[in-house]
């Protein structure tokens, strides 16, 4: 009997009886991260890393059945070994590593295999089975370092500036704002949206170091934002209220920005190619690093990724999940 299954409810565990990153209500959700689309309300009971723990608690409800663990403590559901290893997505991000007589299988949510400061770095983990998502597995997907696009941001800010415009940065909530806040340390003020800064409350109390920020209230004067960086959810780019501030460009932080097809879609001044999942090369080292003898890919460019990995002699499968895209369901909490 398989160790998984993908069924119409999400990632099965057969002989553990619990699934991982359901999209439908189930008795257990094992939770690789605290993303929407990997996330759902009404579980009976979740499953996370400890970091993810008040993030599911903001986002879900306070009345919430959450058992955490920290990375690499191993407990014990059915006969079956779970642990959790670090994904590097975003912050408590997490691998869900699965053994069972001897059978290893490895479902690693979202990943991303450059260090990017405050999450707990990639980590590949050996396994039999590895479950990969492929939300930028196309050759054409290759990051710049990570500092570099941070340089290109700032010149941006500076140019806007000089100008006398107010810099909006769009970036998803969780992560992303995150890296940003982090990127831009020592730049001048910071203005964030407020579900940004529920966020950044529930990471500081966790005890993460994250540069002070302002949120954004109904009482801030857009003269205040003038000439400064906001940052807010993609979702309200094209708000009314974005339209109304002084003098506004707006600047969109999102890997698909590598296309510059990306800013006309995205009606944007600028984009740059940040991104929280690995680009290609960072997804076939993270696969390789596994020496998995079954690699299951979804969400993304599945069909050509998995295609591609059959070529090089990666067993490969397309999967289909409801994962992908987390940035435009994004709901502005």
């Amino acid at each position: 009997m398989a160790l998984i299954q993908f069924t119409s409810k999400g990632i099965y565990c057969t002989q553990g009886d619990f699934y991982i990153d359901p999209w439908k209500p189930v008795k257990l959700a094992v939770t690789t991260h605290g993303h929407a689309d990997h996330v759902k309300w009404g579980n009976q009971a979740y499953l996370c890393h400890e970091l993810t723990k008040s993030i599911l608690l903001q986002r879900l409800g306070a009345d919430l059945q959450i058992q955490t663990l920290p990375y690499r403590q191993q407990i014990d559901i059915n006969g079956v070994k779970l642990s959790f290893f670090p994904a590097g997505h975003v912050i408590g991000s997490a691998q869900v590593r699965l053994e069972y007589k001897g059978e290893i299988c490895v479902v690693s949510g979202d990943y991303k295999v450059e260090y990017d400061g405050i999450s707990t770095p990639f980590e590949p983990v050996k396994c039999h089975t590895f479950v990969s998502e492929s939300t930028f597995g196309l050759p054409i997907y290759k990051w710049q370092p990570q500092q570099i696009i941070f340089d290109q941001i700032k010149d941006w800010i500076s140019a806007n500036r000089d100008e006398n415009k107010t810099s909006v940065l769009a970036a998803y909530s969780l992560g992303k704002a995150q890296r940003l806040i982090k990127g831009l340390e020592g730049y001048g003020e910071i203005y964030v949206h407020q579900s940004i800064a529920n966020l950044n409350e529930g990471f500081i109390h966790a005890g993460i170091n994250l540069p002070d920020t302002i949120r954004i209230t109904p009482e801030t004067k857009k003269e205040d934002l003038q000439r400064g960086v906001v940052i807010v959810p993609p979702a309200l780019t094209e708000s009314r209220w974005t339209k109304s501030l002084l003098h506004a460009v707006t600047g969109i932080c999102s890997g698909w920005m590598q296309v510059r097809a990306g800013r006309r879609w995205r009606s944007a001044d600028a984009g740059f190619a940040l991104s929280d999942h690995a680009d290609w090369p960072g997804l076939l080292s993270a696969i390789k690093a596994t020496t998995a003898e079954r690699v299951f890919v979804t969400h993304g460019y599945s069909a050509v990724f998995s295609r591609y990995l059959n070529e090089i002699g990666i067993s490969a499968e397309e999967v289909k999940t409801q994962y992908g895209q987390e940035e435009e369901k994004e709901e502005v909490l």
